[in-house]
């Protein structure tokens, strides 16, 4: 398998954002994996952005994973709150038959600063201690992986105290890779990665006000998750495509694709070109990407044109347009065929789990298992309820057949005015 791509992934990131090495036991999750997310806001959020699921799922179509979000936004260790009658976590995980409980805590016991990192260790500890043993399953232990708060943006006057704030955070995510660490169970840091791109010069803000991840936050840390989770050496198909083209030799080399060069006429370029790799998500941000994250974003690069703009058009579809000396210094091609297909994939994934939250954690609760449920509309609303789950599962079943990864024609035609 050719790592190449992942291997500079991992090595930029490392650089930049900080060691994502973990004990070197290898992958985090394995295919086929059923995994629930509990946790915070962060964990709450990621069923709405899709991009982790995506990446999972592209991973092993042959063997899919199997995601749930149990996520709630403003959940900490020990203040859990759900409605009357919520059915408990337990029984969720085990209706799942959950293999892994991916965890993220920290953010808001941070806010009681380093005199409560004691309490938090001690909280983290019973929370292992509650999910040890247990087969949700019905085989073999659950298995744990604890994740770390992001770092807390300084966005201006309304983000005030960043640095106290920051050296609390980290405190507590020293605290829980300790507790992991003693316990033997997983931990993903994202402190540090979310730090360093914060502190980047000409950034993109990750968050909206500081400690909530926008829609690029999800992206950037949903690549650094993966790549924890997964493992770069396992991480096989799912890496950018890096297309380069010698417009005067006619040589090609390509990542993630295998091109044929064909008869070019009119100063055209003109190829057939199978994709062996899922594309990238686009980013979703047009502005520049910081080094250990542009990588990540599919490049064509072509030397040698003669002076001028030329489009990149494929299957019959503009992609982008740019000079000759554009294309010498990589253009993004993000905005393919390839690319529509996987963001629909993505909008798919995020519809199933819209799904599972309204027979989860349906909006009208009262109705369901409050003071309402004995009237006429509380009668009807649990039918509802098992509905939308077994609508989930059809929709998960559906996705299991994957993303196509298809033969296209790839043009690079002389613009004229």
């Amino acid at each position: 398998m050719d790592t190449r791509i992942f291997s500079a992934i991992t090595l930029a990131i490392t650089c930049c954002l900080g060691s994502l090495a973990h004990d070197g036991h290898g992958p985090m999750i394995e295919p086929g994996d059923r995994i629930a997310i509990v946790g915070n806001t962060f964990a709450d959020q990621l069923r709405t952005n899709g991009y982790l699921e995506t990446l999972l799922l592209q991973q092993w179509q042959d063997n899919p994973i199997s995601l749930r979000n149990l996520g709630w936004a403003g959940d900490t260790l020990t203040a859990r709150d759900r409605p009357t009658n919520f059915p408990t976590e337990e029984s969720t995980l085990n209706d799942h038959q959950t293999d892994v409980i991916i965890a993220c805590f920290g953010m808001g016991e941070s806010f009681a600063g380093k005199a409560g990192v004691a309490n938090f260790r001690s909280d983290l500890k019973a929370f292992i201690d509650s999910h040890r043993g247990k087969r949700y399953n019905g085989e073999s232990e659950a298995r744990l992986i604890l994740v770390s708060p992001i770092a807390y943006e300084y966005l201006g006057e309304h983000t005030p105290n960043t640095q106290v704030r920051n050296r609390d955070l980290r405190s507590y995510m020293r605290a829980m890779e300790s507790v992991a660490a003693k316990e033997e169970i997983a931990f993903i840091d994202l402190f540090s990665p979310s730090l360093a791109l914060s502190n980047n010069r000409n950034r993109t803000p990750l968050t909206t006000n500081g400690i909530h991840l926008n829609e690029y936050g999800y992206w950037a840390m949903a690549h650094v998750l993966y790549d924890r989770l997964v493992g770069s050496e396992q991480a096989s198909l799912v890496r950018s495509w890096q297309f380069s083209v010698d417009a005067k030799s006619g040589k090609v080399n390509a990542d993630g694709l295998d091109v044929l060069p064909l008869a070019s006429t009119r100063g055209e370029l003109n190829f057939e070109v199978l994709e062996t790799t899922f594309p990238s998500l686009p980013a979703p941000v047009q502005d520049s990407l910081p080094e250990a994250l542009s990588i990540l974003r599919d490049t064509m690069t072509v030397t040698n044109l003669k002076p001028g703009s030329y489009s990149l058009v494929v299957d019959g579809e503009t992609v982008v347009s740019a000079t000759h000396k554009e294309w010498a210094r990589g253009v993004a091609i993000d905005r393919t065929p390839a690319h529509r297909e996987a963001e629909d994939f993505r909008a798919a994934i995020n519809d199933k789990n819209l799904q599972f939250i309204y027979s989860w954690k349906a909006l009208n609760q009262v109705h369901i298992v409050g003071e309402r449920r004995h009237s006429p509309s509380g009668r009807t609303l649990p039918a509802e309820v098992i509905e939308f789950k077994e609508i989930s599962e059809r929709k998960e079943a559906a996705l299991d057949r994957g993303a196509i990864l298809n033969t296209r024609e790839w043009r690079l035609i002389p613009d004229t005015n």
